[in-house]
Parts: structure tokens; sequence; C-alpha cells
């Protein structure tokens, strides 16, 4: 475990040897609170609480989460760096964890500085700190599956902008088979049984419920699934190129 922890300081400490770490946390910061307060309507609603902030989370996840997991292995395939990493008497899945341990801790320092605006609603009013808590916890496992769906994406190319646009591709339809809009619209193609399912596997229909402050089991379980899933594919990949 403890190989496990020094490439994932390695990497994080990565993160901050570009410019990419402070665009990153300038963007999110920004965004979020531009959304919030203006496409939220936040003082227009007149009530102290964060629902705006957190309803445009999974979308600002789309764009930001795969511009982080577009290196965690594309550059080491570009750079050459790989072969070396695969040669050390590190184990592929401690190489995964690691990395993608990395860029999940980056993704909470951006969902960190947004604490002054939970502080603020607190000084405005009385909101329900409870849904909050619940709300960044629900956002912290959005980010955690699409990074590793995009770590999982940076492993099959050398090429980091292609990473980002089919990272983005995948989490975008990890998302939208959730939106109404898109369910309604299949319902007169598939079965209903088949869009029901479609709609439960989808990342914000299950970021809504725990959003809502309903801390279910079952949608623990599931993003962590998919964190699993997309890990275990990353391990499979990356042996393979380790083997070939």
């Amino acid at each position: 475990m403890s190989v496990v922890w020094t490439i994932a300081r390695r990497e994080f400490s990565a993160y901050f040897a570009t410019p990419l770490a402070y665009v990153f946390l300038t963007a999110f910061v920004s965004a979020a609170g531009a959304m919030t307060f203006y496409a939220g309507d936040f003082f227009a609603r007149g009530q102290a609480d964060l629902s705006p902030f957190f309803m445009f989370h999974p979308w600002l996840f789309l764009a930001l989460i795969p511009a982080i997991g577009m290196r965690l292995w594309a550059e080491e395939r570009r750079s050459g760096t790989i072969e070396l990493l695969l040669t050390l008497p590190v184990t592929t899945l401690a190489a995964v964890l690691g990395k993608f341990l990395a860029g999940w801790a980056f993704a909470g320092l951006s969902l960190a500085l947004t604490i002054p605006m939970w502080l603020s609603v607190n000084y405005l009013g009385a909101p329900d700190n409870g849904v909050i808590l619940a709300s960044y916890l629900g956002s912290f496992l959005v980010a955690g599956a699409m990074l590793a769906a995009a770590s999982c994406v940076s492993a099959l190319t050398r090429n980091q902008v292609i990473a980002f646009i089919l990272g983005i591709a995948v989490c975008l339809l990890l998302v939208v088979s959730g939106v109404g809009a898109i369910t309604s619209s299949l319902r007169g193609i598939l079965p209903a049984e088949a869009v029901d399912l479609l709609a439960s596997a989808s990342m914000l229909t299950r970021f809504i419920a725990i959003a809502k402050g309903v801390l279910d089991l079952r949608d623990l379980f599931y993003f962590l699934s998919l964190i699993a899933l997309f890990l275990f594919i990353n391990t499979c990949i990356v042996e393979f190129e380790r083997s070939a």
C-alpha cells in the first residue's frame, strides 16, 4: 500500500508542475460560482441553500474531470516513461490506483475550495447542512466515477487531446442516460424495462437522489462499483501493454 501512496504523491505533485492545476481550479470555482449566482438565480430564489450550486456539478465535471484524467496514462505513453514505470517493482494495480487516487484527491481539492460558499449560505440563513454534506459526497463520487472512466480512456492512447475528447464522450453517456428528454424519446423505441434500466444506470439519477440528502446504500454501491469496474479495465489495458 505504501507504493500506492508514493505514486499518488508523485502524481499529485506533478499536477502543480504545470499551469493545468491552477487553470482547472480557477475554472471550476469560477464556473461553479457563476452558474450558482446567475444561471441558478441564487438571490432571486430567496432561499439560503446550495441546491443550484450542486445542480450544475455533473455538467461542469463533464469538461473538467476528463482534463484531469487525460494526462494520467496518455502522457506516460507519449513521453515513453510508461516503459520505465512498468519495469519498476510495482504491480500494475498499484500504479493504476496511485494515479487514480492522485487525480481524485485533486478533484477533492477543487470541491474543498468551494467551502466558502457553504459558509456564506450559513451566514445568510439556516440551510440543511446534512443535505449539503451529502451533496458534497455525491459530487465527490461523481468526480471519482468520471475520473476512473477518463483514466481508462487515457490508457488507450498517447494523445492527450484524443483522451480528453473520448473521456468527455464516455462521461456524457453515463450522465445523459438519465435525462428525462432522453428517456422519453427512447420509450417509443425500446421496451419500458430497458429504458428504466438505462435511466437507473445514469450517474445523474443517482447524484440527484444523494443531493436531496437521501444516502441510499444502492447509490453509494453504484458509484463505487462503477469506479472499480473502470479501474479494473484500466488495469487490464496497462497489463496488456506490460506483457506485450
